[in-house]
């Protein structure tokens, strides 16, 4: 053994160093570190303890129809074993557990049991395991048996391109009592307790599916026009329902070069529910002049003025269209459309502005009236075009 041991391990020495006499001393050493490592297992087995526990795959009483399981993580305080159980013998004593691993480690066994007790149809929404606990203690108990506990703790997640989103808890396990002399229900029950984390999975996802917004497959999009004609301090906008003088209810800016003033804008406001798998969103847009900001000095209280800031209005409904165009267009994804969507709102706000400077930049505020009716007639196309105007 000696022989078998230094032929791995040739030792280099300096010159001049006595060789068969150096080469003996570190064989010796070799076979002092042999049992060192041995020491720990040959205790257990004297103690009637097993080396480790090989966990076996379960047959599933169903086949997932939501969810594949695409990993499983190791978060669990304790990592070096997963049993600490009491030597077998005649009857139980109060000596203390000895720790037991799972055969190839805890992790990689729980991960292979999953893997290979759970069908992966990868057509389905990937989930993540986060393993946050399993263990297994046991204690003296009566009449000859030693009772043992399990518990498990899982998180489970849902993996986006966005990241993973966490989707529920488990927290659970079983309680065992065995002949003192046999370890053999221990992994028997340990599988029991990881089916039955498996199996909340696959109740709470069958539940879930239909009507969590988490779990949806994706995002449709729905319009309506906001419109109230019984406001009092607003005008929404509405083909039906165009500007008039009394609409203009602030004070006159005395400091102005020009004839009237509108402030016309847009908003949304956003409603959803999960139908069949997808989240039906539904923005009800507004497009609006608020009264208290908008003025008319008397003597300007005309048609041709009025058209002028009409069109202010309709160029802010022609924005709103074009908004509503580019979010159709477009896929969002389940974790973050809310975002998305108000990041694009901020865009077409900012074009808003740019239109309405184009416009009185072109018209000069109205004076010109040829530009005036250039842009009088490439609205009325753009409103036709929308179905908003015959």
């Amino acid at each position: 053994m000696n022989l078998s041991c230094l032929q791995y391990l040739p030792l280099q020495l300096p010159s001049g160093a006595g060789g068969p006499s150096c080469r003996l001393l570190l064989g010796i050493l070799l076979l002092v570190g042999v049992p060192a490592m041995l020491s720990a297992q040959v205790a257990q087995a004297r103690e009637g303890l097993p080396v480790s526990l090989q966990l076996e795959p379960q047959k599933l009483p169903f086949t997932p129809s939501e969810f594949w399981i695409a990993d499983v993580q190791d978060e669990r305080d304790i990592r070096s074993a997963v049993a600490w159980l009491l030597p077998a013998g005649p009857e139980p004593t109060g000596s203390a557990t000895q720790a037991i691993d799972l055969k190839g480690g805890g992790h990689a066994a729980i991960r292979r049991f999953v893997q290979q007790s759970l069908p992966a149809n990868k057509k389905l929404r990937p989930l993540q395991i986060r393993l946050k606990g399993c263990s297994i203690t046991e204690t003296p108990g009566q009449a000859g048996k030693v009772e043992g506990r399990i518990s498990v703790s899982m998180e489970f997640d849902l993996q986006t391109e966005a990241g993973p989103v966490h989707l529920t808890s488990y927290t659970g396990g079983v309680r065992y009592s065995r002949d003192a002399r046999h370890h053999a229900v221990v992994e028997p029950a340990l599988r029991q307790s990881l089916s039955r984390a498996l199996e909340y999975l696959q109740d709470w996802m069958n539940e879930q599916a239909p009507h969590n917004e988490k779990l949806a497959r994706g995002v449709k999009i729905f319009f309506t026009d906001y419109s109230n004609p019984l406001a009092i301090d607003t005008v929404y906008y509405s083909p039906e329902r165009p500007l008039r003088w009394d609409d203009f209810k602030a004070a006159p800016s005395r400091s102005s070069r020009f004839a009237a003033s509108v402030f016309p804008s847009f908003a949304y406001r956003g409603s959803s529910e999960v139908v069949e798998g997808y989240i039906h969103l539904t923005l009800s847009m507004r497009v609006y002049v608020l009264m208290e900001n908008s003025w008319v000095k008397p003597a300007s209280r005309d048609a041709y003025g009025l058209n002028h800031e009409q069109r202010h209005f309709d160029l802010v409904k022609l924005v709103v269209e074009r908004f509503k165009q580019q979010l159709q267009a477009q896929r969002y994804p389940v974790a973050d459309y809310n975002g998305l969507i108000a990041t694009q709102y901020i865009d077409f706000f900012r074009e808003m502005n740019k239109v309405q400077e184009a416009y009185d930049g072109e018209t000069g505020h109205g004076l010109n009236r040829a530009a005036q009716q250039r842009w009088n007639e490439k609205i009325d196309a753009e409103l036709r075009s929308f179905g908003i105007k015959e």
